[in-house]
């Protein structure tokens, strides 16, 4: 299982970097795509084939489709354990050919990918979603994907909304990209507090200082927890489906946000006892 919040990258020619990024977050991305050279990526595949990690926490990024790199990258995923893969620039189902058995993130990172999203979701072979800015970007012909005030720009917003909401008409999770800005620790607590009250179950990241902001910031806060704390009980002995609380007329789509923030809160708590009995759960986790 694919698990959250924080989806950390390592980049596949530094096997040395690997236990520790997988110590550090939540699922680690051994990268053999953009953090690799052309010329390393030989290494970084011998590597990962070498330097073995629980594979449940595990996520490949393998070259796309459309590159001289990805049969040989997909030998190499074969010879290890590993079968969660992200595909970097989906576009369309047939991308996803010769990945089955595996649990697959599509990466919509391209104008194509983000367009024609919705069939990507809907393919079974897709576990979840994930997009990226600069690349959509720079397909575009632009220059630039966020403010600024480093704010994602009104192009990224969009994809973002189109990738989220694709993936949740599919029964699927979808996963924020990264936020590049890695000094910005309020920035990325903002945005990601955002994503998380959106639907997001988690994000990409880029240094292990994300790790904890980014978990954090998908817990709910102690007001949110108190208000679905509060829904719940008075739900539970309110005489009709529609009633009041706190001033506040609650019906069943937000009777679904009170469920989803328990639901989240308990397994953080649950997280939080394993880790302190030995058991070695990992916090946050709400994949």
């Amino acid at each position: 299982m694919i698990t959250g919040p924080a989806l950390l990258f390592c980049p596949g020619d530094r096997p040395d970097r690997y236990a520790k990024a997988f110590d550090r977050a939540d699922s680690v991305i051994i990268d053999l795509e953009d953090a690799v050279a052309p010329t390393d990526k030989q290494t970084a595949r011998a590597a990962l084939v070498a330097t073995p990690l629980d594979p449940d926490r595990v996520i490949v990024r393998v070259n796309p489709r459309s590159s001289e790199f990805f049969d040989a990258d997909l030998a190499a995923v074969a010879q290890t354990p590993y079968r969660a893969i992200m595909l970097p620039k989906a576009e369309r189902p047939s991308d996803l050919d010769g990945l089955e058995g595996y649990e697959v993130i599509a990466l919509c990172e391209t104008p194509v990918g983000i367009r024609d999203v919705d069939a990507l979701a809907a393919d079974p072979r897709v576990a979840a979603l994930t997009w990226g800015a600069e690349d959509l970007v720079a397909g575009i012909g632009g220059f630039k994907s966020r403010t600024p005030d480093g704010r994602l720009g009104k192009l990224a917003e969009y994809a973002r909304a189109r990738v989220l909401i694709a993936a949740a008409a599919a029964g699927k999770p979808a996963f924020d990209t990264v936020r590049t800005d890695l000094a910005d620790d309020e920035g990325l607590r903002e945005e990601a507090s955002e994503a998380a009250a959106s639907g997001f179950r988690g994000a990409m990241c880029l240094h292990p200082r994300q790790v904890p902001v980014l978990r954090e910031a998908y817990l709910p806060d102690a007001a949110a927890i108190e208000w679905a704390t509060g829904v719940l009980a008075a739900w539970a002995n309110a005489p009709s489906g529609v009633f009041a609380y706190n001033g506040q007329m609650i019906d069943e789509p937000l009777l679904r946000q009170a469920r989803r923030i328990a639901e989240v809160a308990d397994a953080a708590e649950d997280a939080a006892t394993g880790e302190a009995s030995g058991a070695g759960s990992t916090p946050g986790a709400a994949g």
